[in-house]
């Protein structure tokens, strides 16, 4: 039976409301008085305005020409970027070490406790900068560049990947092969089920990378040409060192969520498993882990909001992200302090619920139906 508040309870509530209300609009007031005795407003029209300052690193085009809100979006890109990465590298690192955490040798099992411990017991900034200062700050230059395998070259200037040129269909086939990639998990679910899908199931793959393989013209090898090298893309070292703290400290804390996930699971479903003749890996890949996904994802949310949040320590190593760009630049510049904090505090604002939104629709498509 659910109780009502009672009366005083419900009088309690909106005193409290109208006294944060009050409080808010005091404070909106007394920053409009001030600004107002300075012969200054709060408007937004100073996105408009020509930013005259260069980005180093950016996924679109940037001019010194462009406005305000182009630099917005430049670095709103820059930090959903190194966020995304964060997460990906966080969660399949954390799992690594979560499984390492329950192994039967000493050794691994004591590696994994060592790492955790080291990690999460060090400020996050401190891992930053220790991966900017003290590892890439130390490789050698152009010229003496590391070659890796698949054509990369490393050096004290960041990471050379290989740019790929498209031929004039590449829009095109790079959404063919979106949707195929898409429509394959609908199709093993069906197979799972029990229904005849035939083949499917691995011709969609590879349409999919057939369909992104024929909008490539040419690939274009990083290399030395005088004193610089030229072709391929580049990756700062200071995307490079925010992308290793992040994920590093992140996947400290979900190992440790992996760990509690996986012993929450009932023992008798590892002995049931056993007794079937399956071997341990297979019993942990197809029974144990599909059933602690359903525990650990909550957790995992707050995980993923702690990386996208800690992107901003990037300004730390001056990646061009939300907080070094808009908080430090263009605050400096346009002089609208309030206006830029309050736009950024919306961003991030944002980012977090539709994050959040889209992990309570996962928990709640893997969470077990009770009867």
């Amino acid at each position: 039976m659910v109780r009502r508040p009672s009366s005083r309870a419900r009088a309690a509530q909106w005193v409290l409301l109208l006294a944060v209300v009050a409080a808010a609009w005091y404070l909106v007031s007394n920053a409009g008085a001030n600004l107002a005795a300075r012969n200054m407003g709060i408007g937004f029209g100073f996105l408009g305005d020509t930013a005259n300052f260069d980005i180093p690193f950016k996924l679109i085009a940037w001019d010194d020409s462009d406005t305000y809100a182009r630099a917005l979006l430049v670095c709103l890109l820059n930090t959903l970027l190194v966020s995304a990465m964060g997460i990906v590298a966080a969660t399949l690192l954390g799992l690594v070490v979560g499984i390492m955490r329950l192994s039967a040798n000493w050794l691994v099992r004591n590696i994994a406790l060592t790492f955790i411990e080291l990690i999460r017991n060090t400020p996050q900034l401190v891992q930053i900068i220790f991966w900017y200062v003290a590892v890439l700050q130390t490789l050698p230059p152009p010229r003496q560049s590391i070659v890796l395998p698949g054509g990369l070259l490393l050096n004290i200037r960041g990471l050379y990947l290989p740019s790929f040129h498209d031929t004039p269909n590449a829009g095109w086939l790079a959404a063919m092969a979106v949707l195929l990639l898409a429509a394959t998990p609908l199709v093993w679910r069906l197979e799972r089920r029990g229904r005849r899908i035939g083949a499917w199931a691995l011709v969609l793959p590879i349409l999919a990378l057939g369909a992104f393989s024929a909008g490539i013209e040419s690939v274009e090898f990083p290399a030395m040409h005088g004193f610089n090298l030229t072709g391929g893309i580049q990756i700062p070292p200071e995307l490079v060192a925010l992308w290793a703290g992040l994920s590093i400290y992140g996947a400290a804390f979900i190992a440790e969520i992996v760990r509690a996930s996986i012993q929450s699971v009932p023992h008798g479903q590892r002995e049931a498993a056993l007794s079937l003749g399956l071997r341990p890996r297979a019993v942990l890949a197809k029974v144990v882990l599909p059933q602690a996904l359903r525990v650990m994802v909550p957790p995992l949310t707050s995980q993923y909001l702690n990386i996208i949040k800690g992107s901003s320590l990037g300004a730390a190593v001056a990646y061009p992200e939300l907080f070094q760009i808009f908080a430090g630049t263009v605050l400096n510049q346009s002089g609208r302090e309030i206006e830029t904090i309050v736009i950024l505090m919306g961003i991030f604002l944002a980012i977090s619920l539709l994050t959040s939104a889209f992990m309570n629709w996962y928990n709640r498509h893997v969470a077990l139906v009770s009867r």
